[in-house]
Parts: C-alpha cells; sequence; structure tokens
C-alpha cells in the first residue's frame, strides 16, 4: 500500500493572520488535509478555522502529541499517513519538530517509510539570528537553559566560553515570565564585550530586535520583556 506524506506545517509566531506569514501554497496544503498531528488541539482548531479548512473544523481528526505523549502512542497518531492519507504536524508556534515534541513523530514516518515534507514558514530561531548581526555562519541552538539561578547562570558562562573559543553564536530561549530572570543572569555574568541580542514578538506589531554589548545593556534601563516572547542570543 502507498503511504501518504507527513507535512510539516508552520504555523504565525502570535495572533495574526496566516496569510501575513505563510505562503499561499502552504495555506492551500493545509486546507485540503483531513488527518493532523497538533501539541495543542484547542490552538490547531484555531488555527485551522482561520484558514479556514475545506471540512467543517468538527469533522477533521486532531490527535495531540505533547512533551509527555508516550513513544508507544506514536504508531497511532502516524496511522493515517501509514494508511495511504495524508497528515499534517502542527506545533504550538512557528515550525514543527524544531524545539518540539514533533520531532519524535518525523522520525518515525522516516522508520516507516513516510514521505516527510518539511512547509516554508516562521521559525523564531532563524528570524532571530537572522536580526541579530550576530555569526549566521557558527551557531547552536539550546532549547531552554536551568531555572535554577546558580545552574543557569553556570550554564550561561560556558556558553559564553564556548562562543569565544569557536566563534560561535549561542541561541536559547526561556518561559516567558521568567524573561527578566534571564537577562539580569546574562548581564551579571558575562563580560563586557560580549554581544547580546534580545528578539522579541517575532513578526509582531510589537517586534523589536536589540544587540547590545553586555558593558552597554548595563548602562541603560532594561526592556519590558516579561510575559513576551523572546528570543536570547550570545556572541563573546
Amino acid at each position: 500500500m502507498t503511504t501518504g506524506k507527513l507535512y510539516l506545517i508552520p504555523v504565525p509566531l502570535g495572533p495574526m493572520p496566516a496569510a501575513t506569514v505563510l505562503p499561499q501554497h502552504v495555506v492551500a496544503c493545509t486546507q485540503r488535509l483531513k488527518h493532523f498531528v497538533a501539541e495543542n488541539a484547542r490552538t490547531a482548531r484555531a488555527f485551522l478555522k482561520s484558514l479556514p479548512v475545506e471540512l467543517p473544523v468538527q469533522q477533521i481528526e486532531i490527535c495531540e502529541l505533547s512533551e509527555h505523549t508516550p513513544a508507544s502512542s506514536l504508531p497511532r497518531l502516524l496511522a493515517p499517513a501509514l494508511a495511504g492519507a495524508d497528515l499534517g504536524l502542527i506545533s504550538e508556534a512557528g515550525c514543527p519538530a524544531v524545539a518540539d515534541p514533533g520531532a519524535a513523530l518525523v522520525a518515525l514516518a522516516h522508520q516507516r517509510g513516510v514521505q516527510v515534507v518539511p512547509l516554508v514558514g516562521p521559525s523564531s530561531i532563524l528570524l532571530a539570528l537572522m536580526g541579530s548581526g550576530l555569526s549566521g555562519q557558527s551557531f547552536a541552538f539550546h532549547g531552554y537553559l536551568p531555572s535554577n539561578t546558580p545552574e543557569r547562570e553556570k550554564r550561561l558562562l560556558e556558553l559564553e566560553k564556548d562562543s569565544r573559543q569557536q566563534q560561535r553564536t549561542q541561541i536559547f530561549i526561556e518561559t516567558p515570565y521568567r524573561n527578566r530572570q534571564m537577562l539580569e543572569s546574562l548581564l551579571a555574568k558575562c563580560a563586557p564585550g560580549t554581544r547580546i541580542c534580545l528578539a522579541v514578538d517575532l513578526t509582531l506589531a510589537s517586534e523589536q530586535i536589540t544587540t547590545r554589548a553586555v558593558s552597554e545593556w548595563r548602562r541603560q534601563p532594561l526592556p519590558d520583556i516579561s510575559r513576551r516572547p523572546t528570543v536570547f542570543l550570545l556572541q563573546s
């Protein structure tokens, strides 16, 4: 039996029309699908309804895949594609399978011979790197750093040292309500010449991308980034 395809469908990074960040062919592909795997079914339905999709949203199958989903459930989630139907994978924001539990489903698709088709759309990580002015030749994404302050600051010093030795941009994120603590740790522990970029509310009307040396950040009032999606970048 011929399998279906697994389409990796990006979504907007915030509350904005999909047409502002998604190419028409991505929207058209998504509109025709009947089966989806999503990190959150409720927000996935809202996204699909906004396109809008061809079928009533109530008739579309949406199965959830979160960080708590056991590996034993993955074959069930991939079942529509194995049965010959095309399947869409949707993250909470941005590109699926990047800093996202959907990566496990993509890995299984490769193992089972299902064609994986990544579609074009917004990635906060790449947009932040593009706008930062830091090295795009060598960079690493580290996801979330430790939430405990001493452990977080120790990890930041390790990343700063690696950046200095390898001339590498370090990229990481934080839970929005801890953004202020992350910035304070960066400014407390990093060397004065280390450059820090804050990429805030990417693609939204309130977008701000600012890169300064630590010494410059210390001389100015700190920006209000509390509870605003932020990507942090560092280069020493």
